[in-house]
């Protein structure tokens, strides 16, 4: 990026194109972009996929057929992963598997918090 009042004669006054520019590494290049980006993936692709894997599989092959291959639902912690090995989407991976790991969590820890509650509270 160049110097404010470079190239200008005089005294003039930067125009407003000038003002409003945004930085040249305002959207991909920005240093929050990839993790931001991969964490709310991660947290879409846990929430979205396995839905999604089910429904497909029942309505090709049956309930009962998605209970037999549910299990390879798991397999979608294989894109981060994947992702983590080429140098140039490792960050992206990292914190998608993050995103992941924490979605997960955080569902496990409030779904037991809530069984142990209702539990409690009938004995």
């Amino acid at each position: 990026m160049t110097e404010a009042g470079e190239g200008r004669v005089g005294g003039e006054a930067e125009t407003l194109d000038d003002r409003s520019r945004r930085p040249d590494w305002f959207h991909r290049g920005h240093p929050v972009f990839f993790p931001l980006a991969g964490f709310f993936t991660g947290m879409v692709a846990v929430i979205v996929v396995p839905g999604l894997y089910a429904a497909i599989i029942k309505w090709v092959a049956g309930y009962k057929r998605v209970e037999e291959l549910f299990p390879f639902v798991l397999l979608m912690f294989v894109v981060p992963i994947g992702l983590l090995v080429p140098q140039h989407t490792r960050r992206f991976g990292r914190y998608m598997l993050l995103g992941m790991v924490a979605t997960v969590l955080v569902v496990v820890g409030v779904g037991a918090t809530v069984v142990w509650f209702l539990l409690n509270k009938d004995a």
